[in-house]
Order: structure tokens, then C-alpha cells, then sequence
């Protein structure tokens, strides 16, 4: 196995450089006036790459590139850097401080490039076409990530397992397996996470923040993956099929349980009518219709089910709540069952 160090240090530059580039070229911008057309001399070039600047210090600061030093340290954790702008910019990360807003979604930046960067979000903006997929990207730095997969390099290397990863984020994720740090606390509960996504997405339960929603129904989630498994309830897509019997699935979870099927005996039954199940969860929920059983109460009108998912149908009945939404009138419904019935009416309608 090569040495991963080249790589990990050609990475971590790779920011700074970026941010390097950015402020030469500022300085070099703002300059241009003297020239007025004729092209700028750049006298001080690098002895290892080539590259030509127009001042010393200019090149002395790109000259760290290639020597790896970083004379600004940050005085809370320690990382160094090249360039005291990029400090600066890390300081903020410390204070939370995020000056630079988009006007059109109110998320803030620590940055004013990165706020470049989000802004073509908005423009839909997607210059750097992938030459293998076609997939398209708004980033030159996210364009290249995904070059890499199609090319199958892992250039960064964990030092304790010898795993390696595309991204230089995929590696870090991993690292905590070996050292067990957890350092995104919630706020709220003494839960604590490995990355700050997953904070996030645990602190919407204590605030109820559910900036996900469906475009048909309204209906907000946490998750944008849970929005994404919900719009196939109006959709009708299945994209989970099984590949011996070739039943399709909206969500991977279902298609998991129903392969169990082919594989696994039905060893749990019913003591009353002698049904079989898969499943021992299945039995427990048969026996309930066998017993009578109706353990799910409405907390509104009183009315008992015995299984919840009845119960969930039920609380539409007081909350006037109709996810389930025709595609051809726009009539809705509180349950998928109903509305594949009215569905059959435009169908037949159709045919004669």
C-alpha cells in the first residue's frame, strides 16, 4: 500500500488554496486599473509548479503549497493555516457566526464564497457536465469528487485499518469508528452524534421544525428522505421489486420483510384457526382479530382498533387530513385503498 501522506497533505491544501486563489486574483482584479488592457507582468515565478504572480508576496504565500507551512494557528483548537484570511474564517466557526445571508433562502455563510457557491443553487446553475454520466454539477470541486468514482480512486487511507475513501469527509466519518469521539451534542438531551447532519436532523424533534413538505398535501417532515418516500404515496412508484416473485415496494424496508418470505419458514401459528406467519410480530397481530382484541384507542371519540395503523386511518376522520390525492380530478382521500377504487372509475371511464 502507497503512503497516504502526499495525498491527505495535496487535500487538506486543497481549501486553501482554492481561498489562496481567490484573494490573488482580488488583488490582482482591483490592480488592473494601471494596466488599463495591456497585460500585467508577472515576474516571480515558482520553481516547482511554473505558476507566475505579479508580486513576491503573492508568491511567497503560494510557495506554502508546496512546503506545507502554516504559520496562523488558531488559538482554540490548535489547526494552522497558510493565510490569515483563511483563520479568520475558521475562527468563525468557533463563535458560530455566519455574516454572509442568501437573499433568496435566508441560509447563512461563514464565507462570502461559499455564499458564490450556493447562490448558483438557486440559478440552477450547472456548468461542469460529468463526460462518463452526464450528470451535471454547479461546483468544480463537487464535479471532481465525482470523477473519481467513475475512476475508482481512494486516495485517502485511514491510518489505523488501511480502509481508503474518495473524499477526504467519507474518511473522517470513518476515523471516528477508531476513536469513539462524538462531538455534536444536542442542545436539548444528552444524546451526541459523529456528524453534524445527524444533529441536525435530531434537534427538529425537540423543536418540531419540518422544513421538508410534499407540494401536494402540505404534509412537513424532518427528514428529506422521508419526504421523498412519502411522495411516492402520490406517485405510485415502486422502485423496491423482488426479483422472485417481482412484487414492487415504495420503500427498501418493505422489500427486506417480503423476501423473508422465499427464504423463511411460516413457524409461528395461530393457536386459534391454525394460520401460519412469517413472522412472530405478524402472529401477535393476527391473534388480535381472533381475540377481539382492540388495544389502539382514539384519544378524540373513543373508538378502538386493533392495530394502529387502523387507528391512523381513523384520526384523518377528525383532523380533515387527505393525503392521498387523485391524479386525474385532484379528489382526495384518507386512505390509499379508496383512492385506487376512484382511480379504477377514470380507468374504466377511459376505456368505454
Amino acid at each position: 500500500m502507497s503512503d497516504p501522506e502526499p495525498s491527505r497533505i495535496k487535500h487538506e491544501d486543497t481549501d486553501e488554496q482554492t481561498d489562496q486563489t481567490e484573494a490573488m486574483n482580488e488583488v490582482e482584479g482591483s490592480r488592473s486599473f494601471k494596466t488599463r488592457g495591456t497585460k500585467a507582468k508577472k515576474p516571480y515565478t515558482c520553481s516547482q509548479c511554473g505558476k507566475s504572480f505579479t508580486q513576491k508576496g503573492n508568491l511567497n504565500i503560494h510557495m506554502r503549497v508546496h512546503t506545507g507551512e502554516k504559520p496562523y494557528t488558531c488559538s482554540q483548537c490548535g489547526k494552522s493555516f497558510n493565510r490569515t484570511s483563511v483563520l479568520s474564517n475558521h475562527l468563525l466557526s468557533h463563535s458560530g457566526e455566519k455574516p454572509f445571508n442568501c437573499d433568496q433562502c435566508g441560509k447563512k455563510f461563514i464565507s462570502s464564497s461559499q455564499l458564490k457557491q450556493h447562490m448558483k443553487v438557486h440559478a440552477d446553475e450547472k456548468p461542469y457536465v460529468c463526460p462518463v454520466c452526464g450528470k451535471s454539477f454547479s461546483r468544480l470541486d463537487c464535479f471532481k469528487l465525482h470523477q473519481k468514482t467513475h475512476d475508482e480512486v481512494r486516495d485517502h487511507v485511514c491510518y489505523d485499518c488501511g480502509m481508503s475513501f474518495t473524499t477526504i469527509a467519507q474518511l473522517k466519518r470513518h476515523e471516528v469508528i477508531h476513536t469513539g469521539e462524538r462531538p455534536y451534542k444536542c442542545s436539548y438531551c444528552d444524546k451526541s452524534y459523529t456528524v453534524s447532519g445527524n444533529l441536525k436532523v435530531h434537534e427538529r424533534l425537540h423543536t418540531g421544525e419540518k422544513p421538508y413538505c410534499c407540494t401536494q398535501c402540505g404534509i412537513g417532515f424532518a427528514r428529506k428522505d422521508s419526504l421523498k418516500k412519502h411522495t411516492r404515496t402520490h406517485t405510485g412508484e415502486k422502485p423496491f421489486t423482488c426479483h422472485q416473485c417481482g412484487k414492487s415496494f415504495i420503500q427498501k424496508p418493505h422489500l427486506i420483510k417480503h423476501t423473508s418470505i422465499h427464504t423463511r419458514q411460516k413457524s409461528y401459528t395461530c393457536p386459534q384457526c391454525g394460520w401460519s406467519f412469517t413472522f412472530e410480530y405478524k402472529l401477535k397481530i393476527h391473534l388480535r382479530v381472533c381475540t377481539g382484541e382492540k388495544s389502539y384507542a382514539c384519544p378524540q371519540c373513543g373508538k378502538s382498533f386493533a392495530h394502529k395503523s387502523s387507528l391512523r386511518c381513523h384520526l384523518r376522520v377528525h383532523t380533515g387530513e387527505r393525503p392521498y390525492v387523485c391524479s386525474h380530478c385532484d379528489k382526495s382521500f384518507t386512505r390509499s385503498g379508496t383512492l385506487k377504487k376512484h382511480e379504477r372509475l377514470h380507468c374504466k371511464t377511459t376505456i368505454d
